[in-house]
């Protein structure tokens, strides 16, 4: 008899690795020298020889293991009155609860929930498909392919503290920052406003993907949004309608990812909290007024994409714009300088424009250079990074 091991036999064959035992034993006449032979134990020996003796070949299969008494199980009564209402009535759990309740049945959602699995009902509904497929930013391989795109409200008092939501309102600052992040070099397009609306949603984007194209990006761009309102809300038919209307022409086209997922947009987001500790913290007490506060923007647009040092993924160290040209782009440098507008005071007028037969007329402006009008940005930047005062 060749050496084996009975657990061996056991994971290729069950019934025959017992068979194998009960022969073994009946050629020895010893369940100790049985056991050595098959290098398993006694016990296991003696319970496949006994099973055999009382039940022949049917007691080398294995037995339910199903409890023989269940006191807590729900009566076989109760369990054909709920079959019956919900075959009657195609309830969920829940409804189904507060129907039999009415008839007098007392059961929990969870407990009607396992008796409907016991009986072959499972939920039936269909997969729901994702109307956008979602990207991931790590796919991206080419700069501009992938704007990872939100709203962020500035008035944060958890994260800013009464002092500085407190300052926004008494000088009537812009509450709303809009961001279009670029998946694979994290170059930032910053816009504000004091309302949260499509208009000015679709206003951003539009001067964004005018602004890429004025710089002599010509391929497809994708803005990748969550379900706000702000980006067209969640009925996918007047999101294709938005598209077409005013992204398709330009080469855009409007995405979303799934309902939950931030970390499709996990970019845009970290870079929310760069935003707070870096800029609105130590800065948004300065600006008294809208143009201070703009122009304070503005410099922070040109730290973040020029100066800073950015350590994620792929990034090695370098600012936004070092990546951008060392993934192959020499047009002009200016493209990091996007300047902050306030959208409320030209959202109507470009989305009305951009309706009608004349063209995105009102985007000729950005066509020019854009030359800050602030001589210097002073910003202490973190982490020992030692980035010199920019000169404008």
């Amino acid at each position: 008899m060749a050496d084996l091991a009975y657990g061996e036999v056991y994971t290729m064959n069950r019934v025959e690795a017992r068979r194998r035992i009960v022969r073994t034993y009946q050629q020895t006449g010893s369940i100790q020298a049985t056991a050595r032979l098959w290098h398993t134990s006694r016990h296991v020996v003696r319970q496949w020889v006994r099973r055999y003796q009382a039940e022949g070949e049917a007691g080398l299969h294995d037995r339910s293991r199903r409890p023989h008494h269940c006191p807590r199980q729900t009566p076989a009564e109760l369990e054909r009155q709920v079959l019956a209402a919900r075959q009657e009535t195609h309830l969920g759990r829940r409804r189904l609860a507060l129907y039999l309740q009415g008839l007098g049945v007392q059961l929990s959602p969870h407990t009607i929930r396992h008796i409907l699995r016991r009986h072959g009902y499972q939920d039936k509904r269909p997969r729901r498909q994702s109307v956008y497929p979602a990207q991931w930013a790590w796919e991206a391989q080419e700069p501009f392919a992938l704007m990872q795109t939100d709203v962020k409200d500035i008035h944060d008092k958890g994260t800013l503290g009464t002092r500085h939501t407190t300052h926004l309102r008494r000088y009537h600052l812009p509450r709303y920052q809009w961001t279009a992040c670029d998946g694979r070099t994290r170059l930032r397009f910053l816009a504000y406003s004091y309302t949260l609306n499509r208009t000015n949603g679709l206003a951003f984007l539009i001067l964004v993907l005018g602004w890429l194209r004025a710089f002599g990006i010509e391929g497809p761009v994708v803005f990748q949004t969550d379900w706000g309102q702000e980006f067209g809300g969640d009925n996918p038919h007047h999101v294709e309608e938005l598209n077409q209307r005013f992204l398709d022409s330009w080469g855009g086209a409007l995405r979303r990812y799934p309902l939950g997922r931030k970390g499709y947009n996990g970019r845009v987001e970290r870079s929310h909290r760069t935003d707070d500790e870096e800029f609105y913290a130590p800065y948004l007490l300065q600006a008294k007024n809208e143009e201070q506060f703009l122009a304070l923007s503005g410099r922070w647009v040109y730290v973040y994409n020029v100066l800073r040092p950015h350590l994620g993924v792929g990034m090695d160290g370098q600012p936004p714009l070092t990546v951008l040209k060392r993934l192959g782009y020499t047009g002009d440098e200016k493209i990091a300088l996007f300047p902050p507008i306030i959208l409320d005071r030209v959202s109507t007028e470009l989305i009305l424009s951009c309706d009608s037969e004349s063209g995105n007329d009102l985007l000729a402006h950005y066509n020019g250079s854009y030359a800050p009008t602030s001589k210097r940005a002073a910003f202490r930047l973190p982490h020992g990074f030692g980035i010199p005062l920019a000169t404008w």
